[in-house]
Formats: C-alpha cells, structure tokens, sequence
C-alpha cells in the first residue's frame, strides 16, 4: 500500500479506526480504489457520501471504498479532496488498483473517450451524465460486458430516484408498457410557479435561474431536451433495444402562458412536461412534450423540483416513483448505489442495458391525444365551424376572459388528423374574425 494511502487512512486519528475496527467487526476487511472524474457539484457530492456514509457503503458493499484520485482542472485548495486531484487522465486509466471510476463530468467530450478507455482497461464505470448514456450507451454496455465490468448509471435519469435499478431488478418479470414522467425539476418549478401564483413564463425562469434551479443558458431543460433524453434511456431499458433520441418529438414549454394553467384548473386538470414511452408490441410511442392531465392522475401531484414517474406493466400494473430529480447528495446517493453494486459484482458483468438492434418509434402524426385549443373571440360564431371540423368538444371559459377567447377539449384523435383539422379551419376561423392562439395535447 503507498504512502499517500497509508496516510489517508491513518492520518485522521482515533475516529477513524475505531470505524475501521467496526466495519471489520461486519465481515468488511478489503478496500477497493475508485478514482472520481470532476469535482463539480455532483462530483463532490460523490466524494461526500462515500466519506460520511463511509460504514453504511463499506457494509452494503463488502469492502471500503476508497477514493485515490478526483480528477480536475482546478486544484481546490482546502477542499477535502486537496491532496487526491490529479490534473492527468492517464494517471487514473493506468492505476491497476483503482478499480471503480465516477465520471460527473457532464457533456460528450472529454467523457465519452475517457469513459470508453476505463471500460476498456477493465474498470468499471458509474455516470451521472444522461447525454453520454443516450448518445453512447449501446457502445459503452458492449464494452462493459465484453470486458466483464459494469457500466452503470442509475443518475441519469431521475437524480435520486431509483429507477434504473427498479426496472431491471424489481420488475425484471414483467412486460412494461408504459413509462411516462416528469423528469426535469426545473420545468417543473417553473409550471409550478405559473400555476399558483400566476407568474409569467419569464417571471418563473428568473426566479429559477436565481434560486440555482435554472441554469443561466436554459436552453436544454425549457425545450425538452433533456426529458428527451431521459426518456430516451428509460425507453430502451424497458424495450431492451437501442433508441435513438433524435427520433422522438420533442416540444418545451416556452409557449405556455399563465391562462393556460387557468384554463387547464377549470377543467380540473394541471399542464406537466411529460416525457413518455408506450409500448405495445412494434407500435412505439415516444415523445416529450407540456400535457394536461386529469387531477385523479398522480402525476399532477408533483410539483416544484421534484420529479414523478409512472410505470405501467403487465403483472404490478401502475407503480409510482417519486423524489427529488436533481439537487448535489440526491444524486450522487444514486452514483453511489452504482459503486456498491459494482464493488459487489467486482469479477463479472451484470447483465442491464439494452441491444444494438434499434427501436423504431412510429412518427408523431401517427400518436393519438385529445387537445386542448385557445381561440380568440367569442364560442357562439363559430360554434358550428368548430363542430364541422373538430367533432363534439368541450367548451371551458374564464370570467376575465369572457367575450376575448375561450377554450375547448376535442375528442381523441391523431396529431396528423389534428393538424389536417386545424389546416382547414385557420382560414374559416380568420374569416370570422378568430384564430388558434393555442395547442396543448391532452392525456387520453
């Protein structure tokens, strides 16, 4: 054992062996090295639960573990992990003793050469980092099982939910054929916001981006895409194939307005950005985009930060997963959960992950919703229009609107029967002196 290890483990005094004399006391007397890629906020969090959580993770493990190394640019002087940052990748890939590597990084580059060259080495992997799961993750699996390691990555989708590992541990038996969340907090936040104290889209994203919960360039989270690739990696869990993110409809919320949250109360529903997946033997759905759904389903309870996520399938039928999506411990608990998992499973693979056969999802003017339609003016002109077009609706009208617009609910039907409709009518609508102001989709 090195000097700079030996130090680690004796320099802290008393407190720590009398730890050390416990976990041995469990039947805990190894330690295996694991190295840590970027020392941000979940990096850091990482490093926190494995030193406060130090016996719980040694007894659920089998054996300590011990970080060796925190890989970073930065130096963090003072910081508990002073004396392990490296500034050099090669010093970690080439180390036989550090067995397990945290990649919190984030992005595509530097992570997915260095990801790929650990699992090639024949460490295993655990990552917090969706894009790299969602662009790479066939490739990565392959060389994980290839190489008889693990590349896992329970935080990548739900934060501290654990739902990576309930889909193919606790419902390893059964046919999934729905997965549908809310699995962005700050989207979340934001509708939260515009529903109960009627703030503006802008107004919400500010507060967001103040209180940290939005980052300064919103981007990814406000379009859908990072729901979209959350949904992307869920998918292919339950599928077992690869699923391509650039193949599902992706819509934000940039273009909810504070009525639409109104609107949606007085029908006794609340607006989420969803992201789902329904399966049914070939016939695949999947998509991202702001819903309304009915006060009675579970997913209108989540609110603020917090995400929700709903699994249907054959045997269990719904289940419901909640927690917090995001935050610095929430999430690395989930990196974590990855390391033990691995620590136990330290000589073999565990089978998880998908194929590379690909998933074919059908395309959106082909999915089926009802949907909820803003319209300017008054209901009683264009009354019979509306029927003509869209079928029997349901009409919704708000006090301080009465007279300007109002709202209805159509029946189901396809996103490209909708659009035909929609096509069709705009012109007779502007002819009576109306127009669409907006589209939401409905759950069926």
């Amino acid at each position: 054992m090195s000097g700079q290890v030996e130090e680690s483990m004796s320099g802290r005094g008393c407190g720590r062996r009398g730890q050390k004399e416990k976990l041995y006391s469990q039947g805990v007397n190894n330690m295996v090295y694991a190295a840590i890629m970027g020392y941000g906020t979940i990096g850091s969090g990482v490093f926190e639960v494995l030193t406060v959580n130090r016996a719980q993770v040694a007894a659920a493990a089998g054996q300590e573990i011990e970080v060796k190394y925190v890989l970073d640019l930065r130096d963090f002087p003072g910081s508990p992990a002073e004396d392990k940052i490296v500034h050099d990748f090669s010093v970690i890939v080439n180390d036989p003793e550090v067995k397990l590597v945290v990649e919190t990084m984030g992005g595509l580059k530097p992570a997915y050469p260095f990801v790929k060259a650990c699992l090639e080495a024949g460490k295993h992997v655990a990552t917090s980092n969706k894009a790299l799961v969602a662009a790479y993750g066939t490739e990565l699996l392959a060389i994980a099982r290839e190489k008889h390691v693990n590349f896992q990555f329970e935080a990548s989708t739900g934060g501290g939910i654990p739902i990576i590992r309930t889909l193919y541990r606790c419902l390893g038996g059964e046919r999934i054929s729905e997965i549908t969340g809310i699995l962005n907090g700050t989207t979340n936040y934001i509708l939260t916001k515009m529903d109960r104290e009627g703030m503006s889209f802008e107004q919400a994203l500010k507060q967001a981006q103040e209180l940290g919960y939005a980052e300064k360039d919103p981007t990814a989270d406000v379009e859908g895409h990072d729901t979209c690739r959350k949904i992307a990696i869920l998918t292919a869990m339950a599928s077992g194939k690869e699923v391509d993110y650039e193949d599902i409809y992706t819509e934000g919320i940039t273009k909810i307005h504070a009525a639409d949250l109104k609107y949606a109360a007085a029908l006794e529903k609340a607006i989420r950005l969803l992201g789902s997946a329904h399966m049914n033997g070939d016939a695949v759905s999947a998509w991202v985009a702001p819903v309304m759904v009915g006060w009675e389903n579970p997913l209108s309870g989540v609110n603020d930060v917090f995400n929700g996520i709903l699994v249907r399938s054959n045997m269990l039928g719904v289940s419901m997963y909640y927690g917090s999506g995001a935050g610095k411990l929430q999430t690395a608990s989930a990196v974590v959960a990855d390391l033990i998992e691995e620590t136990v499973h330290l000589n073999e693979n565990v089978p998880l992950g998908w194929s590379s056969e690909r998933l074919s999802i059908m395309p959106v003017s082909d999915m089926h919703w009802a949907y909820f339609l803003r319209i300017s003016g008054s209901y009683d002109p264009v009354k019979d229009l509306l029927a003509e077009h869209l079928g029997e609706c349901r009409v919704a009208t708000l006090p301080e609107l009465s007279g300007e617009e109002f709202g209805l609910v159509t029946g189901v039907m396809s996103e490209g029967q909708m659009d035909a409709a929609l096509a069709a009518l705009a012109p007779a609508l502007e002819a009576a002196g109306s127009g669409i102001r907006q589209k939401i989709r409905v759950e069926a």
